[in-house]
């Protein structure tokens, strides 16, 4: 057999690693389903936040093991889809959103389109867009405030039909700020291969012990907080430019002389 075309039988294949969480995400997203059809809506819950986990380590895995590829992004976009857009969307349509009739299917569906939306959008920017910042609120976070509001509701057992105007109303707005052009931070820019100041590992610790006190009003919390963080970073953004600009033409009228015209 010659070299060639072992290496094009090579290249057939797939990477198993990264491939692997990317699968694990999507059963989560499924499973997340299924326990929300069956009533065990806190199990939904949990799902999806573990989902979330599974996300971010398929990404990291392939790039730290040089496993990446056309088909891991993908197949990584599809469990996305059912992980962060039908799952959260039936979930909370079957805790809440069903008691409004019509206009709570109609929220789960415009909340999945806009999921859907954004990752396409989100593929086609691959390469181009500064890694640093997201373009829109990013899918998993999304999915975060469906969930954690779940999850915060069923612990404290809040029935889902009194909380459906806020449950659509938060669907709603996460779907708006997915499609929009408000950037938020990726924090892709951390690297977990380099040295850190001993406060970080602290800062680190401090989080786990947070998330342990109340794991679901702590997530819920971390997810609003982060929702409405790129809002107001791109209102600041936008301040600061206008007072740049007003410096700017107040400098251009000092620097310009008059010039004195003849009668």
């Amino acid at each position: 057999m010659s070299t060639a075309s072992t290496s094009t039988k090579r290249r057939r294949g797939i990477y198993l690693l990264p491939n692997l969480f990317t699968t694990a995400a999507l059963f989560s997203g499924f499973f997340a389903i299924i326990s929300a059809m069956e009533g065990r809506f806190s199990t939904a819950a949990i799902a999806i936040f573990i989902a979330m986990i599974l996300d971010g380590l398929d990404g990291r895995v392939a790039r730290m093991t040089n496993t990446q590829s056309a088909f891991g992004a993908e197949y990584d976009s599809l469990s996305d889809m059912v992980a962060f857009g039908v799952a959260p969307a039936l979930v909370a349509y079957l805790w809440a959103l069903a008691s409004l009739g019509t206009l709570g299917w109609v929220g789960a569906f415009f909340y999945t389109a806009a999921v859907a939306l954004r990752l396409a959008r989100f593929n086609t920017q691959v390469g181009i867009a500064d890694k640093r910042y997201f373009q829109g609120l990013a899918s998993p976070a999304a999915a975060a405030l469906i969930a954690g509001l779940i999850w915060v509701g069923e612990v404290y057992q809040v029935k889902g039909e009194s909380l459906a105007a806020l449950v659509f109303a938060i669907a709603v707005l996460a779907a708006v700020l997915m499609v929009s052009n408000i950037r938020y931070h990726s924090f892709k820019e951390f690297n977990l291969r380099e040295r850190v100041p001993f406060v970080a590992l602290m800062i680190v610790v401090l989080l786990f012990v947070l998330v342990s006190l109340g794991p679901p009003e702590v997530l819920f919390g971390t997810a609003l907080v982060y929702a409405l963080s790129g809002p107001i970073l791109t209102l600041s953004q936008i301040r600061r430019r206008r007072a740049e600009r007003k410096v700017t033409g107040h400098s251009g009228d000092v620097a310009t002389p008059r010039t004195k015209t003849g009668h």
